[in-house]
């Protein structure tokens, strides 16, 4: 099948650092060319892949210092991926709604993976200009605010199987890792560790945006015994940093679309404790790869009821449910069906005097 995959252009193809969209696009992107498709991925120039790279830009956006605007460089990205539209079977969108009028005139079998939140009022005048564009969800959960789009399915995020190592024995510390931002409620985690008495290591970086809430709210929390704060970190860190922690603390508030690190920590076979928000009770099992918790009481007796949790089971679940090969999968058959679809519809034409 030949298959375009068109990424934001913020992070690299994979992110050096912190990039969850563009984490997923790199696992897809290279597990499609390893099952023998002859992919073609628009991302910025030092991304790496196997796929044919074209690249609208020379380095990721978020890390360019020269870039001004970035949006002049995804309409460049759309202009080239419209002007090779037929060479494809399909077009695999990961950048929201901007190539939406686009998809409208140009009749390429597409398919449009929704990877934020929905629940977002100036959504709901888009998506209703917008009716027969073909979406993806990433989890049940994230669906919620828009039942009503034209939903071709639900694919979970998927891990390459040998990226993260298992450790069956468990570390010492808690960890924490995203972004510092109110939702993500890296305080909540600080205040588990303190009340437990265990070390808690931060992995984050700080956006511009946010700069304000870290320095105002979160950098007085880090004084004191049992925080460590690391800062951002890449994927070659993320092995080591996740599979030497006794548990992944996720205690977010907000509705989480997927939230790729809980599938990363079980893949290395380090349960989690998160809040019940979006899409978490559908990656976790509760009482198998971790606990579900509503309150900051009953996260406090997750974390010192975590040594029942199997690490070998988490890493169980993880290869059953989470590996990048099932996410392929789960998208050759939308893509095939959006395909078929397509062709009928031709078909249809054809036959109509």
């Amino acid at each position: 099948m030949r298959i375009a995959q068109v990424s934001p252009l913020y992070e690299s193809v994979p992110p050096r650092y912190y990039g969850g969209t563009e984490r997923v696009v790199s696992y897809l992107t290279e597990e499609l060319v390893r099952q023998g498709h002859d992919v073609t991925l628009f991302a910025s120039g030092d991304s790496v892949t196997r796929a044919k790279l074209i690249p609208p830009c020379r380095r990721s956006l978020r890390l360019d210092k020269r870039c001004w605007d970035h949006l002049v460089h995804h309409v460049i990205m759309l202009e080239k991926v419209f002007s090779m539209a037929d060479r494809f079977d399909i077009i695999h969108f990961h950048l929201d709604y901007l190539h939406f009028p686009f998809c409208r005139r140009y009749p390429v079998p597409s398919i449009t993976t929704l990877h934020g939140r929905l629940d977002i009022p100036d959504l709901v005048p888009l998506f209703k200009e917008f009716p027969e564009i073909p979406v993806v969800s990433i989890s049940h959960a994230q669906r919620i605010p828009l039942r009503w789009l034209n939903w071709q399915g639900t694919v979970y995020h998927g891990l390459p199987g040998d990226l993260f190592t298992f450790r069956e024995k468990p570390g010492k510390y808690l960890a924490f890792i995203g972004r510092i931002s109110p939702e993500k409620r890296v305080d909540r985690a600080i205040r588990i560790a303190r009340r437990a008495g265990m070390e808690l290591k931060i992995a984050a970086k700080v956006d511009p945006a946010d700069r304000h809430y870290y320095e105002e709210v979160i950098k007085p929390m880090l004084k004191g015994p049992y925080i460590d704060f690391i800062g951002e970190i890449g994927e070659h860190e993320k092995d080591e940093f996740l599979g030497n922690a006794y548990a992944l603390i996720f205690l977010i508030d907000w509705p989480e679309p997927f939230g790729l690190v809980m599938i990363e920590a079980m893949a290395c076979g380090t349960p989690i404790v998160a809040y019940r928000r979006g899409s978490v009770p559908e990656i976790i099992d509760d009482g198998v790869t971790g606990f579900v918790v509503e309150s900051m009481d009953e996260a406090l007796k997750a974390v010192e009821n975590i040594s029942s949790i199997s690490r070998r089971r988490c890493r169980e679940v993880f290869e059953k449910r989470f590996t990048a090969e099932r996410m392929a999968q789960d998208y050759l058959s939308i893509y095939r069906r959006i395909i078929k679809a397509r062709e009928d519809t031709l078909e249809i034409k054809k036959a109509v005097p």
